[in-house]
């Protein structure tokens, strides 16, 4: 017996469109709101993400927090691997680190050009000084270690002990989190959330989101 491979597909696209259809029409009987915090609908096609936005929503909604996030990810260069996950992260508690300047000592650590370009360099594979000159276009060894060292000091890089002596990485606890602020970059100069000019002569600078 031959299979009619296209009333097949026919019913599989009428299938997930009454699936998506229970989804919606159910994210339309919840409430529009939990406590203060205003319920948003439809703001991305896969209904399971929309399920754990829907429970940051109710957490944030019954406890009075600003709010909460959770993120995962996975990343994986030069032959080793980092997968990471979140689950509702009180942004309270991450407001806090600008109180207590934490922020300031990491963003001032790692908020210089040269440093950032040996991040980028290590992330992708552990390097020896002498790699790291050739890679990043330095004079001298002196150079790299004189900003090698804040780094290490920050326990953000470390001599590799599974190379050669000499070799040095990104910690590996602290890949995801180097990930994660570049992901806040990413959003605060994606065009679809911010208008403005971020040149320091430029005080328009504006965000919507």
């Amino acid at each position: 017996m031959s299979r009619n491979l296209e009333q097949e597909m026919d019913a599989v696209k009428k299938e997930l469109e009454e699936l998506k259809s229970l989804l919606l029409n159910r994210r339309e009987d919840q409430p529009k709101s939990a406590g203060r915090i205003h319920k948003s609908r439809g703001m991305h096609p896969d209904p399971a993400i929309m399920s754990i936005l829907d429970r940051l929503e109710n957490a944030c909604g019954s406890t009075g927090e600003t709010g909460r996030i959770t993120y995962l990810g996975v990343f994986s260069s030069g032959g080793r691997q980092s997968t990471w996950i979140k689950n509702e992260i009180n942004t309270d508690e991450l407001l806090g680190l600008i109180e207590t300047r934490t922020a300031e000592k990491v963003l001032t650590c790692i908020g210089n050009n040269d440093r950032l370009n040996l991040l980028l360099a290590l992330l992708r594979q552990p390097m020896t000084v002498a790699a790291l000159v050739e890679k990043c276009g330095y004079n001298s060894t002196g150079q790299v270690y004189h900003h090698l060292k804040p780094l290490i000091a920050a326990d953000l890089v470390t001599e590799d002990k599974d190379a050669a002596k000499g070799t040095y990485s990104v910690v590996p606890h602290r890949v995801q989190g180097i990930i994660m602020l570049l992901a806040g970059v990413h959003d605060m100069t994606d065009v679809q959330y911010s208008t403005g000019n971020w040149d320091a002569d430029n005080n328009e600078t504006a965000g919507t989101g």
